[in-house]
């Protein structure tokens, strides 16, 4: 497909929100499964863009930055394997795993940005000690127009990049080599749950975790369902973890009125 000037721009401008929303705002709008629709309705195909974005959702779910060390860039990675399913006609899966080279490109941008605005700390310090809010809030709306700024350019060079040979190139590519592709972008989320799990698994829940996964797959079965399996688990999940809650509330409240009749009556 082609894409005009003005689709080029608002790609720009969302990756710019985006970028920024990841370390300021905290609004989540820079998680995946948000972009993907988001890019998908600026390029013509939300249906696609959902599809990829939640595939990069479930891939990154349980990565997380530790200290200095940050985990391929989620907002660079999620858009660009929307643009490459939409644009050049990947499948989702493949589309993933096309996009993690340029996820990993993300964090290396992050870290860049990161070691630059160190020497600027002392500056900040400086700022503070004069009582120049002013200053400091500067120094904050300079590091993130250098953030957005740079992802939003990333995006951009290799979206007009792969507008102008990614369908050439893509039609080169041998379909055993494609096969591969796709089925590395679909082990990825399942190794992104497992990574989720190692962090957060918790003995008390496991059979919650296996009564979901059979369910999973009994819903899936059934053609008239499949479609909103997820959703579907999603609204059963919510509903026992509502009970579960309401229950330990009711728990917590009876407690510290029970009587536990004293040592006079034996009761």
């Amino acid at each position: 497909m082609e894409a005009s000037w003005f689709q080029v721009l608002l790609i720009f401008l969302v990756t710019f929100v985006a970028a920024i929303d990841q370390f300021n705002f905290l609004e989540s709008l820079y998680q995946p499964i948000v972009m993907g629709p988001v890019i998908g309705a600026i390029l013509g195909d939300v249906t696609t863009g959902l599809v990829v974005g939640a595939t990069f959702q479930l891939m990154t779910i349980g990565n997380m930055p530790v200290g200095g060390a940050q985990p391929p860039n989620a907002v660079i990675g999620g858009i660009m394997a929307t643009v490459f399913a939409i644009s050049v006609g990947l499948e989702p899966t493949a589309a993933v795993a096309a996009a993690y080279p340029f996820a990993v490109l993300g964090q290396y941008g992050v870290t860049l940005i990161f070691t630059m605005m160190a020497p600027v700390m002392s500056v900040a310090d400086k700022y503070a000690e004069e009582a120049n809010p002013k200053g400091i809030a500067k120094l904050n709306y300079l590091a993130m127009a250098a953030l957005g700024t740079i992802f939003g350019l990333v995006v951009v060079m290799f979206f007009l990049g792969g507008q102008a040979f990614g369908k050439e190139l893509v039609d080169q590519i041998p379909e055993w080599f494609m096969g591969g592709l796709s089925a590395a972008g679909g082990m990825m989320r399942y190794v992104g749950f497992a990574i989720l799990l190692k962090v957060m698994g918790s003995k008390e829940l496991w059979g919650f975790y296996f009564a979901g996964f059979a369910l999973a797959n009994i819903v899936s079965a059934n053609e008239t369902l499949g479609g909103s399996a997820l959703l579907l688990i999603a609204v059963i999940g919510f509903a026992i973890a509502f009970w579960d809650y309401q229950i330990h509330i009711k728990m917590k409240t009876a407690a510290p009125m029970m009587d536990d009749g004293g040592e006079e009556d034996g009761i």
